[in-house]
């Protein structure tokens, strides 16, 4: 964190289906190794907390009362480290069940961010177990503390000024109209993406593309955290390709079906100087956002 320059982490761990002490242990010990090499930014994918692939035993009491067990021991977990994490997991909201990233700051849950695009076609059904997000962050309840619960939040550290950070999770980014477009129209500079994009013939070149043609339209710098081994191979396979592009620029990813952390330095100064001189480039839309301040 340096000079403009912010490192930041593309991390997947090797998961065990439906195990949330297990996979709690695992994403404590990743993310503790990569704020230990520098990295002020960790993403790790899509309902890594209990998995994935659990299928209906999303319908458990037990799994999702052991998942928000898990969360507090790696909020817990993450006092001192200085690095904002997110994690995924299902959370269960009056009576619901929905697909979220959960924003981790210095042993305080900042946000929730819901999944908005739920697929349920061809390899898909998730719409039989989640519900679609909401936009507008309500505040709930979470540990004695309230916390806000949407995807329009802006999470912003004073002491990097022009870095807001917002995220996706898989799927909104392959609609026509992403999250990320909004939310980088309202100012943020990293978008992060909590994903299980499961592999078939020829979606890994076009994954890369439409994580660098996001990054380059946005003027913004783009972590896509993808499911890997340990995820269930019943109906679909996952390789774990992590991702992190700048403007358009691929700066580093992971070799599929093994499991990396991947790290990259990112030039947010520079990306404030491209909306600057790109005219067409209008912020728009931020007051509907709730901005989050946290001390990095």
């Amino acid at each position: 964190m340096q000079d403009g320059f912010l490192k930041v982490a593309a991390v997947t761990p090797k998961i065990k289906v439906a195990d949330p002490v297990y996979n709690g242990t695992v994403i404590r010990e990743a993310m503790t190794r990569a704020a230990g090499e520098g990295a002020k930014v960790i993403v790790f994918p899509e309902l890594c907390v209990t998995g994935y692939t659990c299928h209906d035993l999303f319908f458990q009491d037990i799994l999702l009362v052991a998942a928000k067990k898990e969360l507090k021991r790696i909020i817990a977990a993450s006092v001192g480290m200085d690095a904002l994490v997110f994690v995924g997991l299902p959370f269960e909201k009056h009576g619901k069940l929905y697909n979220v990233a959960a924003a981790i700051f210095e042993g305080k849950l900042l946000a929730l961010i819901p999944k908005i695009s739920i697929p349920n076609y061809c390899e898909f059904y998730e719409a039989r177990h989640f519900t679609k997000g909401n936009r507008k962050p309500e505040l709930i309840e979470f540990d004695g503390y309230e916390v806000s619960f949407g995807t329009d939040v802006l999470l912003e550290t004073e002491s990097l000024k022009g870095l807001s950070i917002a995220a996706e999770i898989c799927e909104d980014l392959w609609t026509a109209c992403p999250p990320s477009t909004s939310h980088a129209l309202a100012g943020a500079t990293l978008i992060v993406n909590l994903s299980a994009s499961n592999e078939t013939i020829g979606k890994e070149q076009y994954r890369r593309d439409l994580v660098k043609a996001a990054s380059a339209r946005l003027f913004c710098a783009y972590i896509y955290a993808s499911a890997g081994d340990g995820e269930s191979t019943q109906d679909v396979v996952f390789s774990g390709h992590n991702l992190i592009a700048e403007n358009g620029v691929l700066l580093t990813e992971s070799a599929c079906f093994q499991n990396e952390t991947i790290y990259a330095d990112i030039d947010y100064s520079r990306l404030l100087i491209e909306r600057r001189r790109t005219t067409t480039f209008e912020l728009q839309g931020r007051e509907q956002y709730q901005i989050i301040k946290f001390e990095m």
